[in-house]
Parts: structure tokens; sequence; C-alpha cells
């Protein structure tokens, strides 16, 4: 009986996700080799989470796997060339060309920014100036709109006293 609510404490549960702690993991451990019962509800949940892993899972794009294994391989190709050409000599052995072609390393990457042509940046200045000159136009006619308001309501008030 006492393995049944160990089962129902979501132990396993913890253990089966990787968020146990060390003592639960100890604690685990011990109970799948001290109870067959254990241990079959454990690999029976280890089952159910790779049964719903799988059916939850997402196909990746068409050519991932080839996307992946030619850039290893660049890095690698890229590795073994940099190797190569990197053997230590000493100085008073090196001529001048060849010290002056081992201070460089070529490195080959891309810009991680976005490009934008010049006259984009002028668009985008052109379009910031314009739309404050908007807002403040914007606030302008409203404020001009309560006072004409303000004026109407005045008015009427005035009217409605002379004519009394």
């Amino acid at each position: 009986m006492e393995i049944n609510k160990i089962i129902e404490s979501g132990l396993m549960e913890t253990y089966v996700m990787g968020i146990a702690t060390k003592e639960e993991v100890q604690q685990v451990l011990s109970l799948k080799k001290e109870y067959p019962a254990f241990k079959e509800a454990l690999e029976q949940l280890e089952y159910d989470m790779e049964v719903l892993a799988q059916s939850m899972s997402i196909e990746p794009p068409a050519g991932t796997l080839s996307k992946i294994e030619h850039e290893i391989n660049e890095i690698q190709r890229r590795n073994q060339a940099v190797q190569t050409t990197f053997e230590p000599k000493y100085r008073h052995e090196k001529s001048e060309q060849e010290s002056s072609q081992e201070k460089y390393i070529q490195v080959e990457s891309e810009s991680n920014q976005m490009r934008v042509n010049k006259a984009w940046k002028w668009i985008f200045i052109a379009v910031f100036v314009l739309g404050k000159i908007f807002l403040a136009g914007a606030i302008y006619f409203y404020l001009e709109n309560r006072q004409a308001k303000e004026q109407i309501k005045e008015l009427k008030i005035e009217l409605k006293q002379k004519i009394r």
C-alpha cells in the first residue's frame, strides 16, 4: 500500500522530467531496485512520456540535415586549414615575407546587421519628422476644439440668460 502512495506522489514524474533533486533521484533509484511494481510504473511513465513527445514533435524543414552537415564540414575544413598553415618557427629563421603573411588570419563572416540604402535613411528621418509635426498639429487642434466648445457653452448660457 505504501508503494502506491509513493507512485501517486509525483516523485516519478519529477524524475522522468529531469527536475528531481539529488535526494529524490537516489530515492527513485533505490525504490526501483526494491519494488518491481515501482519499476514497472516508472517504465510505463517513461514510455507514455516518449509517446507524448513523439506525438507533439514538429518535423524540421526539408534540407535541414544537409545544411547542418555542410556547416560542420565547413568548420572542419577551416580548422584543418588553420592547423596546416600554423607552423611555429623561430624568429630568426623567418623571412620578411613569411612573417608578414602570418601576422593576419583571413576570417570570413557574415554581418548580422541589416544594411539599409542611404535613400531609405532620409525617408525614415522625413517620416519621423512629419510624424512629430502631425502630432503637434493634432494636439494644437484638439486644444483649439476644446476651447471652442467652452466658448459655445458660455454663449449658450448667455443666450439663456438674455431670453429670460
